[in-house]
């Protein structure tokens, strides 16, 4: 196989779904779209686009993190939002985490079944020797 899944560790669950959290392809890491749910007790956390958008950037983080990575590291950034009319505080809180220069980034509005924003990156960490 050319690429690795990428688990989260024993204290995640395992995703509900036939996906992997993220995959290494090389130098690349490919990290499954992030949701503002807590890893451990699968609580949604937030009631607003801000504190959702802050949960979903640690997922990111912590899924970055089980391969090797880091905020950092993050080249392509794409935002799903449930209403392209959240888009300023989004990206205000987004400004807040994510530090310059900023990845590549695409925000879209679509339905996200109760949620206010979903996130998925991809990062370029090369590999080690």
């Amino acid at each position: 196989m050319s690429w690795q899944p990428v688990f989260l560790g024993t204290d995640v669950p395992a995703p509900k779904g036939a996906y992997s959290p993220a995959v290494r392809a090389g130098d690349f890491i490919y990290v499954s779209g992030q949701v503002p749910r807590d890893a451990i007790s699968g609580e949604i956390v937030g009631d607003d686009v801000r504190s959702q958008t802050r949960q979903v950037l640690r997922n990111v983080e912590r899924t970055l993190a089980a391969a090797g990575a880091t905020l950092t590291d993050i080249v392509s950034v794409t935002a799903y939002l449930s209403s392209s009319d959240l888009w300023t505080d989004f990206n205000d809180e987004y400004k807040s985490i994510m530090s310059p220069p900023y990845p590549a980034r695409t925000a879209l509005g679509c339905d996200l079944r109760g949620i206010l924003v979903e996130i998925t990156v991809v990062a370029y960490k090369p590999l080690p020797g």
